[in-house]
């Protein structure tokens, strides 16, 4: 009877390749695809398109399973506890707000439950070792594998032969000479070998499509907890932090400026009770939102801040409209000029 592996897969080029050398080996695969909230290709997609160009981008977890016949199940982890582990790793975060060990042992643990109910033999994923400095380590892949449960489990094909052997391998289930040896941060065995299988329809590797390992998300997401009691992110939230320039005004008042019509719209989403909606009534300009409660020259400040951006820039004095639930006010300000006012208050 013929192995059965659970695929963790994104639809790239590393767990595409993973998948087909195990179709080679006859082995029958599902598989899984997870949304966490921060995929950026996954949230333009949900938002109805990407800022720049409008255009929807394609799921390729779904286009990878299409291609492949292979059956793909969309798991969302957003409401499932994730956001909590996101705010508090045990293991840290890497270089920006991406806690890739926490991260990777919760999806992990997940596919450990999905291996379970569907009584598959292994789980696999695309990763290479040594690609990721975080969580492809030799030391991290092994204790991402023990932490989540899914010890002699936790196939990863492509560097099947610089890792323990598995249980599956050691029960004659899957040919470890099929398997292979890649290492390190360049794709070029990836490429040649996607040639080889002929596997022509996949993205451009591009270091991941994670908000979290983004430099500028990395500081909004930091910033927002930094200024909170208890380190919690809502998943409404990572949207917003995403979108728009932002300003701290003070430990519980932050300023959201939109960049583009597109982001005026997601803004516009957000301007509920709980945040203040600015707006220049008399001239073309951004969208703004205050969270907070604002004293009077935290008011004039951000208020200048959004008549900077605006066509009325260069005007002596510009009025900004201020809205909240059935609160309203108007102040007429002069745009804000100096750039190191700026720089310092930007998150």
């Amino acid at each position: 009877m013929a192995a059965y592996g659970i695929g963790m897969i994104s639809g790239g080029l590393d767990s595409t390749l993973a998948t087909r050398l195990l179709q080679e080996q006859g082995v029958r695969i599902k598989a899984i695809n997870f949304y966490t909230g921060f995929c950026i290709t996954e949230t333009q997609r949900r938002l109805g398109g990407r800022q720049r160009d409008g255009k929807v981008p394609r799921n390729e977890a779904l286009r990878m399973g299409g291609d492949l016949g292979v059956e793909v199940e969309l798991v969302d982890l957003s409401e499932s506890g994730y956001l909590d582990i996101v705010a508090n790793p045990r293991y840290g975060y890497g270089k920006n707000a991406n806690p890739c060990i926490d991260c990777r042992i919760f999806m992990m643990a997940r596919a450990r439950e999905i291996l379970e109910r569907e009584g598959a033999d292994f789980v696999y994923t695309g990763e290479v070792l040594g690609q990721r400095p975080k969580s492809q380590r030799r030391d991290a892949l092994g204790l991402i594998e023990k932490q989540s449960g899914l010890a002699g489990r936790l196939l990863r094909p492509l560097s099947a032969k610089l890792l323990p052997p598995t249980i599956p391998e050691i029960e004659g289930k899957l040919d470890r000479e099929k398997l292979l040896a890649i290492s390190g941060r360049s794709r070029k065995a990836q490429m040649e070998l996607a040639e080889r299988l002929g596997v022509v329809d996949y993205p451009q590797p591009a270091g991941g499509c994670c908000f979290l390992t983004d430099e500028s998300f990395g500081r909004k997401f930091h910033d927002l907890l930094d200024h909170r009691e208890l380190r919690k992110i809502e998943k409404d939230e990572i949207v917003l932090l995403a979108t728009g320039r932002h300003f701290r005004l003070a430990p519980k008042v932050k300023l959201v400026v939109g960049r583009t019509e597109g982001e005026n719209v997601i803004l516009e989403r957000y301007a509920d009770e709980t945040r203040w909606r600015l707006e220049t009534p008399d001239q073309l300009g951004p969208l703004a939102l205050v969270e907070g409660e604002p004293d009077y020259e935290q008011r004039l400040l951000a208020s200048r801040i959004v008549a900077r951006y605006g066509q009325g820039r260069e005007q002596a004095e510009v009025v900004v409209a201020w809205r909240r639930g059935e609160d309203e006010d108007q102040l007429a300000v002069a745009p804000l000029a100096e750039e190191q006012t700026l720089d310092e208050l930007r998150v």
